[in-house]
């Protein structure tokens, strides 16, 4: 440095000092400048005060020569240290050189830099807060210095930045949330570490209200949550367990909507491998279940956000059970947000309230399904249905068309854990149950799905999947859509007797009078959809209906009414083209009928055939029962007809009689001496008014080989006794009286339907015959 250029008011003995390599003489001379700066005080010369830093900042400080830089530093200080209180007025002086020297190569450099810094601010206190700022950027670069005693020296400054902040009440907040807000996404554990402990200074000091900017900082603390440190991963869940707590105390004041987002992207695990993943996800999950209670209504345009977040976490095993809880809780009070009100129309709910502007409406609405439809269609955290917060909602609108398109992503999702699925129907069904009228809207686009879905490995999800099924097939407000609702399904006419019309024609012969599809007054047209489709999917899937075909049927019968599911199940396979398949599907029924408990109330209306919807339902069921023989003669038996299952047992002879067709008689006689029929053996003892009975069990023992079947049917007719020893006194019957006024079935010509639907199976199965000789053919059913 030039010792001949002009320093004054600094001697040359003090300018010497302070280029000095030694500290001591360093030290010497800010003693002399300390005196020179008190005497300028004293006499109120801010002139030449000011002329003193910027000799000490410009020619020392900022100076190329590292120990001119050390003696400008130690200079500053005196300054400060001389002004006492006045040193506010010259703070900007003071401090820029001193920060600038953060950024020296040398760490001693940056050591001392820290020391005249924290001299500066220990005598300005109060007075540094207006530059809070620049001094807590440069302290976060300190945090993170590799050197352990520049960052010893830091710790020390900031702890008193600390305590003048929690003294003061003048801190600008407003300025600082910038600077917070990006130095947060810092990478650094140390600069983490600083980040958070001054988060938790804020938070604590009860004039400052750091709780209403969270949402910009609240990214950035569950970035650090993931942190690999213990110790940084603890702090952070202290002060996000401290925002927590304030959020419960003031939830009127918390910004939900802002915040809401963030937890939808922090509750999907990233990557799974991280262990510290698992931990933004439980707090993330922990947030968003008290953001759905303490908010109420006001999340309900935000569903589909929080269901794409929560509905996987559903699935999880016992290793993230604490998650799993969590979200099922967000899930069951989002569930039960869902009211009937949400199913009235946006015209209906705006009348009693002002509605906001129309373009901004439907430009808020265009956004979303532009979101939802590319979410769709990729992958990762773009999969995420995002909330678009409204600016000024006076009026809280569900968002059933998000929510729908999440479900029934989750649905088409092959990955989707079990709990998912039944998680997902709950939903379904939840909203036909709350807003039935706008949820018809989505029905054709759901339908072919929840078909689907019948075919899932879970009993569990196909019970739900059925109740979904039953409540779109039963739901009132099914019918106002139905004049739309059907125009994709198959155009299969459905031929089932009026029954308005039973008494005044012979049953038997009206199942085909009938020329549109019916509906009963508890079901809809989705109903007979439903039918149509479910048959089919047996039809294509016969695993489904060996499997799991009786077990559908059995909890549609408990779900609906038993008498609907069989009534139209006849009247469609009535119509079946695979002829083979409608003997299996009608072989199904049958023992469906006769021996599931469900099925109990059913039986007893046709055990007695006195009513004419009891006889329509017997000949619809007859028709279609004829695709299998013996099916129809167990019905007929079911029914006390037994003159009619004598005929048609002795029309058996003309039939091709296979080692199925024995199986099934074998299966007939089995069922004969089970519960179900107690009242037909007891009939036995009436021989003389049973006699077709009689005959048409001697018809089955006929067909039989001698098996174990053949033994136990004989064992059975040996027991029927002597009719002259069971003869009595004839007494007038009053129920004689009932016979005449009981409905005519024209059983003539319920045998020439058998007939003529036994002579298709023969012609078919001939036709398979021959096309088996040729294999490179295939048979189109």
């Amino acid at each position: 440095m030039n010792t001949e250029k002009d320093f004054s008011p600094l001697t040359p003995n003090i300018v010497r000092a302070l280029n000095d390599k030694l500290y001591e003489k360093r030290k010497v001379a800010a003693l002399e400048i300390e005196k020179l700066v008190r005497e300028f005080v004293a006499q109120n010369n801010s002139t030449q005060i000011r002329h003193v830093i910027q000799i000490l900042a410009s020619e020392f400080a900022l100076s190329q020569h590292p120990h001119s830089r050390k003696g400008g530093l130690i200079g500053l200080a005196a300054c400060s240290i001389a002004l006492g209180k006045d040193s506010g007025l010259y703070l900007k002086e003071l401090i820029e050189p001193v920060l600038t020297c953060f950024n020296d190569s040398d760490s001693r450099l940056r050591y001392y830099a820290c020391e005249a810094l924290y001299n500066i601010v220990k005598v300005a206190r109060g007075a540094v807060l207006p530059h809070f700022n620049v001094l807590f950027d440069g302290l976060s670069k300190l945090a993170a210095d590799p050197d352990p005693n520049v960052k010893s020296g830091s710790e020390l400054l900031d702890r008193l930045l600390k305590d003048i902040v929690t003294e003061s009440n003048k801190f600008d907040l407003v300025a600082f949330v910038p600077l917070l807000r990006e130095r947060i996404y810092s990478n650094n554990q140390y600069a983490r570490q600083f980040i958070i402990s001054w988060i938790l200074v804020l938070e604590s000091v009860p004039d400052i209200n750091l709780l209403e900017y969270l949402p910009e900082i609240l990214d950035g603390l569950f970035q650090i949550l993931g942190d690999s440190s213990k110790e940084i991963r603890r702090m952070c869940e202290v002060v996000l367990g401290e925002f927590l707590k304030e959020i419960k105390k003031t939830p009127s004041s918390v910004k939900f909507a802002e915040m809401a987002n963030i937890l939808v992207i922090h509750c999907h695990l990233s990557d799974e491998s991280k262990l510290t993943n698992d931990l933004i996800q439980l707090t993330a999950m922990t947030w968003m279940r008290e953001f759905i209670q303490l908010a109420g209504r006001v999340v309900l345009p935000y569903s589909p956000g929080i269901l794409t977040a929560v509905l996987p976490c559903l699935s999880y095993d016992d290793r993230k059970k604490s998650t799993k809880e969590a979200a099922s809780a967000c899930n069951h009070s989002l569930m039960k947000l869902v009211t009937p009100e949400d199913d009235e129309d946006e015209e209906e709910s705006q009348s009693t309230t002002s509605p906001p502007s129309k373009d901004a409406s439907s430009k808020k609405e265009g956004d979303l399904n532009d979101s939802l439809n590319a979410s769709q269609d990729s992958g990762g955290l773009i999969n995420i249905s995002f909330f678009t917060p409204p600016s000024d909602r006076t009026q809280v609108n569900l968002d059933l068309d998000g929510i729908v398109q999440v479900l029934d992503r989750h649905l088409h999702d092959s990955s989707t854990g079990m709990m998912t699925r039944i998680a997902v129907l709950k939903w379904l069904y939840h909203l036909y149950i709350k807003t039935p009228r706008k949820m018809f809207r989505h029905t054709d686009s759901l339908f072919p799905m929840l078909l689907k879905t019948l075919s899932d490995e879970s009993d569990e999800v196909i019970l739900k999947d059925l109740e979904v099924l039953a409540e779109i097939a039963s739901s009132p407000a099914g019918q106002t859509e139905s004049s739309g609702s059907c125009e994709g399904a198959d155009k299969i006419e459905l031929h089932v007797p009026d029954e308005s019309k039973v008494g005044q024609q012979q049953l038997g012969v009206g199942s085909k009078g009938a020329d549109s599809s019916p509906s009963t007054p508890s079901m809809n047209s989705y109903f007979y959809k439903f039918m149509i489709n479910l048959l089919k999917r047996f039809s294509l899937e016969r695993k489904l209906l060996e499997s799991r075909g009786a077990f559908i049927i059995r909890q549609l019968c408990l779900l609906l009414h038993a008498e609907n599911i069989f009534h139209s199940m006849a009247d469609i396979l009535l119509k079946e083209e695979d002829l083979k398949f409608a003997s299996t599907m009608v072989q199904t029924l049958n023992t469906i009928l006769l021996t599931s408990a469900e099925l109990f109330q059913l039986r007893n209306q046709l055990k007695d055939l006195r009513t004419p919807e009891s006889c329509a339902l017997f000949c619809c069921l007859y028709r279609s029962w004829c695709h299998n023989p013996v099916a129809t003669v167990s019905l007929c038996f079911l029914t006390q007809n037994y003159r009619h299952a004598y005929d048609l047992i002795q029309k058996f002879g003309d039939l091709e009689v296979t080692v199925d067709f024995l199986i099934e008689v074998d299966k007939l006689v089995q069922l004969i001496e089970s519960p179900i029929f107690t009242y037909l053996r007891l009939q036995l003892l009436d021989v003389e008014n049973n006699p077709y009975l009689i005959k048409a069990l001697y018809g089955l023992l006929m067909l039989l080989p001698q098996s174990q079947a053949f033994q136990l049917l004989s064992h059975r007719l040996r027991c029927v006794p002597n009719p002259e020893l069971m003869r009595t006194v004839e007494v007038p019957k009053p129920a004689s009286a009932k016979h005449s006024t009981k409905p005519q079935v024209d059983y003539q010509e319920l045998l020439q339907h058998f007939d003529r639907v036994q002579c298709k199976h023969l012609e078919v199965r001939h036709q398979r015959a021959s096309h088996a000789e040729h294999p490179d053919r295939k048979l189109v059913l």
